[in-house]
């Protein structure tokens, strides 16, 4: 942003969305902070439809964040088992939770890079990721002592192009299923998973929350510039 105009175009198309109730603009350090119950996923894709580039830098409370970066493990009909085999893993979605009330977790998935379909997306028992779906285990169950697994979050339409988007609520903290593993994929979620094309899995770790992450971060990569104090 350079100018006045630049503030009002971003602020505009921020306010669009459903759920934005506030929306401030720094010039000088090319922050904006939103507030609202908008999935921060539309929050960054708002600002990108003016032109701009933008990375989210923290939501929620400090300790009410939690991300999830989700790859595939399929590479001509196996597995990648090792980090170290020299072979890329692709990316192929991120899911962000923001926990928004001692009962109630917001989780806002997108999928990009896949065959069209419905999905499900499941957060696992264990976060043992050494064969990739295959050893996350059953659906976490969560101590619920109902019949419905805490783990099932619901499913998500992929459309021709490869992507898709869901924004779910469910009952669980975001303490509970740091470590353990999400899983997206067009198979029975309720039996033991393969590693196919179209199946991707990540381990859920705590993200920053509101201004708890102050590092700089390149805006066309993502990737972090530590600077030396």
């Amino acid at each position: 942003m350079t100018c006045d105009h630049c503030i009002k175009a971003v602020s505009d198309s921020l306010y669009s969305l459903d759920g934005v109730t506030k929306v401030d603009a720094d010039l000088k350090d090319q922050l904006v902070t939103v507030e609202g119950t908008a999935a921060p996923s539309a929050i960054v894709s708002a600002i990108e439809a003016t032109g701009r580039d933008a990375i989210l830098r923290g939501s929620g409370a400090p300790n009410s964040s939690a991300v999830c970066i989700l790859e595939t493990f399929h590479e001509d009909g196996k597995a990648e088992v090792t980090p170290d085999d020299g072979k890329q893993r692709e990316v192929r979605g991120l899911a962000r939770m923001v926990q928004v009330s001692p009962d109630t977790t917001l989780v806002d998935l997108t999928l990009h890079g896949v065959d069209a379909g419905k999905y499900t997306a499941t957060i696992r028992a264990y976060g043992d990721l050494s064969d990739g779906a295959a050893t996350t285990g059953p659906i976490w169950a969560g101590g619920s002592g109902t019949t419905q697994p805490r783990g099932l979050l619901g499913s998500l339409e992929i459309g021709k192009d490869g992507k898709g988007a869901v924004f779910l609520d469910h009952p669980f903290q975001v303490w509970e299923v740091i470590g353990h593993s999400m899983v997206v994929s067009r198979q029975d979620a309720s039996q033991g998973l393969q590693n196919d094309e179209n199946t991707v899995v990540g381990v859920i770790a705590r993200s920053a929350g509101m201004w708890e992450n102050l590092k700089q971060v390149c805006s066309c990569s993502g990737k972090t510039l530590w600077k030396r104090e």
